[in-house]
């Protein structure tokens, strides 16, 4: 269960995700278009929001070996910020963008800032 006051905080965290895990058994047309799908998937239980926006390096990240060859694992870096638009539902959304650093080998979570 996601703490109310805690999902309203602006945080940065990088993670790993292992896409391995979440394409295994899916047809090959079907794989990056699903990778998208699970990283908003993964944000959105990692950070609370329904809202999750992805950064055009992230698409460019998941689709650079075409669509059947999605790299096994990806960095990135999760943002929970506020939401500046006076008509949005949600006063907080998620945005994710890819890590500098792809080298996952006995990487953790880490909290890069919170305000």
């Amino acid at each position: 269960m996601v703490d109310k006051k805690r999902s309203r905080d602006v945080v940065s965290r990088e993670y790993t995700i292992n896409l391995h895990k979440r394409l295994y058994k899916t047809q090959f047309k079907k794989r990056a278009p699903k990778a998208v799908k699970e990283i908003r998937k993964f944000a959105q239980q990692a950070m609370g929001t329904t809202d999750v926006r992805l950064d055009v390096k992230l698409n460019k990240a998941i689709w650079s070996r075409g669509i059947r060859h999605v790299p096994l694992r990806l960095r990135v870096v999760i943002s929970r910020r506020r939401n500046e638009d006076e008509d949005a539902k949600e006063d907080m959304y998620s945005y994710v963008t890819v890590a500098e650093d792809q080298t996952t080998k006995g990487r953790v979570t880490k909290i890069l800032d919170q305000d």
